[in-house]
């Protein structure tokens, strides 16, 4: 039975900031986002767009670079399967690497659009990776989002960790929470078995 030991009470408040605000940042982006390339022929707009995007990605990669010293599950009041934590760091690390793909494909399509290529394969490939990255980032947000409720709903310590309200009072006494929270646990420890056999 392999687990993930890295467990601390909570996150700092720095960790705590830089997830709030990005998300505030990350919803304003989307928000704001243009509906077509011809609207980067406002020079003012396009400029606007080109800051944003510099600024998105260096809070992107100085968010990374800080939560990547701590543990996944910071707050667990109980170890975590290591194929848990695996699965749980597979979806952080895509979640970022998507953030990192949407202003350096946006910040590619505005520099060939300022360069006159406002058709061709490298527009179109600048385009595709752009509009890739958004929609499985709001996929793999999504997932965040599912799990994190799924981590309130059992009490596990998690989600008091990163979010100041609705806190938990301790693990779900729940039958039918506590039979599927068994039934995850179970399915992660064979899953921890199977991938320690593979790598023997």
């Amino acid at each position: 039975m392999m687990y993930d030991q890295r467990v601390t009470p909570s996150h700092t408040l720095l960790g705590k900031a830089f997830h709030w605000c990005f998300i505030i940042i990350y919803a304003y982006g989307i928000f704001k986002q243009l509906d077509d390339i011809s609207q980067s022929e406002d020079k003012g707009l396009l400029v606007f767009e080109v800051a944003f995007a510099s600024v998105f990605l260096l809070i992107v990669i100085q968010r990374y670079s800080y939560i990547r010293k701590f543990g996944t599950f910071i707050g667990a009041n109980e170890p975590i399967p290591v194929a848990h934590t695996l699965l749980a760091r597979s979806i952080h690390v895509s979640m970022y690497l998507c953030l990192i793909l949407l202003p350096l494909s946006g910040l590619a399509i505005a520099g060939l659009f300022s360069l006159g290529v406002v058709e061709g394969k490298m527009q179109g490939l600048a385009l595709l990776v752009h509009e890739f990255s958004a929609d499985l980032s709001y996929l793999l947000i999504a997932m965040h989002i599912i799990a994190a409720l799924w981590s309130r709903i059992k009490g596990d310590g998690v989600w008091t960790s990163v979010v100041p309200i609705f806190k938990e009072a301790g693990p779900s006494r729940n039958e039918t929470v506590t039979r599927l929270s068994r039934i995850e646990k179970k399915v992660f420890e064979r899953a921890g078995e199977v991938l320690s056999l593979t790598k023997e």
